[in-house]
């Protein structure tokens, strides 16, 4: 018994050991967001080392917290991409805010379970006006409704199964099918495969030159298809493409949506957060017309991960697509909300939720609407200065001009034509280079894609506290890389 004295049982810190952990994990996140813009943008470790540093057997006895805190300062922190930094311009940032941070400090501390009224009304209500506010930013009726998820992932994938279940039945899922483009985000196909599609059942069409689908080709292929015997059913619109920032032309597919009864999703895991300035909402026009989308405000609305929605113009089609009263577990029948009470989890593929809507909400209580506004706004710009500042140097080939803040771009040097496959194939290789080179340098994360089957970097400007100077100079340095690894430097 004497030694059970030592070992706190309760799990609880004292009030004084609370707050000094608290205030010191405040001082932290504080602090590094204040020099956040002078460490190197990615730092990774190798494995021995992070073994060496953090590997050993499962702790018996606990340890001062202050220095738990350190601890992971020095030995994990230490080696991770800060995804706030202002030079993170690879795959598409998660530049959040403390605001939101703090926000998830709260709802994580009073640990709140957001699946159902009983449980949760107060942050159910603040998960349904977030909700209704982005509803209203995309023209969708009163009839809308939406719910919080993980990430565009998860949001991509319940999109589907409401589709489905509204549009098929049973017998016809194994004729299902999907149509896209080749700039469709993978999620969406992974998505298929797990509600057990075969990759045929995705029809890829191939973009236009600005690398939109083509709506009359998404018509002929339903048409095709519908002939066959198979069962046309979602048609997925890009409202903001990874690799580009392409924009498909919603009010057209919508019109052969319409005509041929099929659903029409948007993937706006990314894009769909510009519906908060003018200028988003006027390039993503026609969105008010799909039956659904989807918005990660965890990238573009800069709140801390996770953050993702789906919207869909009829709430009753998500309930129907996730609501299981009659095999409702029977320790859930107390919580069966009322008439005017929403029980969330019958919305969603997830029964226990967090309070994913209180860092948006909160965020945008304190820096208000205009705020955000502006910040889309600047995030616009910082892609032009870069496309600018690319256009100013020599060798630099722009692969596709700046658009919702992304522009791609590829080194050609003088006297290698793109003429021959190995001239192909040695420019390619070029670009792996510069972004391997800019990975190793820390200086900014910029990496490679490919469009039309070349290699091709990418600069995602989505961060509003990147300045002009952070583009310059990483365009300064993906040059010195460039004629380096080219032999011209």
């Amino acid at each position: 018994m004497a030694c059970m004295k030592k070992i706190d049982a309760s799990l609880e810190l004292s009030r004084e050991k609370a707050r000094e952990l608290g205030h010191a994990l405040v001082e932290h996140l504080v602090e590094y967001q204040a020099q956040v813009a002078t460490l190197p943008v990615v730092k990774v470790e190798r494995a021995a080392e992070l073994r060496r540093a953090i590997w050993e057997e499962l702790p018996a006895r606990g340890s001062d917290p202050l220095a738990v805190l350190e601890r992971i300062r020095m030995s994990v922190l230490s080696s991770t991409n800060h995804e706030t930094h202002p030079r993170f311009f690879a795959f598409v940032p998660g530049p959040s805010n403390l605001v939101g941070a703090y926000a998830d400090f709260l709802r994580t501390g009073y640990n709140i379970f957001a699946g159902s009224w009983l449980e949760g009304s107060g942050p159910a209500m603040v998960e349904l006006v977030t909700l209704d506010w982005i509803r209203k930013l995309a023209g969708y009726p009163e009839t809308a409704g939406g719910i919080f998820l993980s990430g565009g992932s998860l949001a991509n994938l319940s999109a589907l199964v409401t589709a489905r279940d509204a549009l098929l039945k049973p017998d016809e899922f194994s004729r299902a099918v999907v149509y896209g483009s080749d700039q469709t985000h993978s999620s969406l196909l992974r998505a298929m495969r797990i509600l057990g599609w075969q990759k045929l059942q995705f029809r890829k069409l191939e973009s236009d030159a600005a690398f939109r689908v083509r709506p009359e080709e998404v018509r002929r292929a339903i048409r095709e298809d519908r002939a066959a015997g198979l069962a046309p059913f979602c048609v997925i619109a890009n409202a903001g493409t990874t690799n580009t920032g392409a924009i498909d032309r919603m009010t057209d597919l919508a019109e052969v949506c319409a005509a041929e009864k099929v659903w029409l999703h948007a993937d706006g895991a990314y894009g769909a957060g510009a519906l908060f300035c003018a200028r988003g909402r006027e390039l993503l026009r026609g969105i008010e017309r799909a039956d659904s989308f989807t918005l990660d405000p965890h990238k573009w609305l800069f709140q801390p991960f996770d953050c993702a929605l789906l919207m869909v113009r009829n709430r009753a089609t998500l309930r129907h697509a996730f609501h299981v009263r009659e095999d409702e577990a029977e320790y859930l029948r107390d919580a069966r909300a009322g008439d005017e009470e929403v029980n969330l989890w019958d919305y969603s593929p997830e029964l226990t939720r967090p309070f994913r809507a209180l860092k948006l909400w909160m965020s945008l209580q304190v820096f208000g609407a205009d705020s955000f506004a502006a910040a889309l706004e600047r995030t616009f710009y910082l892609a032009e200065y870069a496309e600018k500042e690319l256009r100013a140097r020599t060798n630099w080939e722009i692969t596709s001009s700046a658009q919702m803040a992304v522009v791609t771009f590829r080194y050609v040097p003088q006297g290698h034509p793109d003429g021959s496959l190995e001239s192909a194939r040695r420019i390619d290789a070029l670009n792996r280079a510069i972004a391997t080179r800019m990975q190793e340098q820390g200086f900014a994360l910029v990496l490679t894609t490919e469009l039309r089957g070349q290699t091709v970097l990418r600069l995602c400007t989505i961060n509003p506290r990147t300045t002009e100077e952070d583009i310059a100079k990483t365009v300064e340095a993906l040059d010195q890389h460039a004629r380096k690894e080219s032999g011209c430097g």
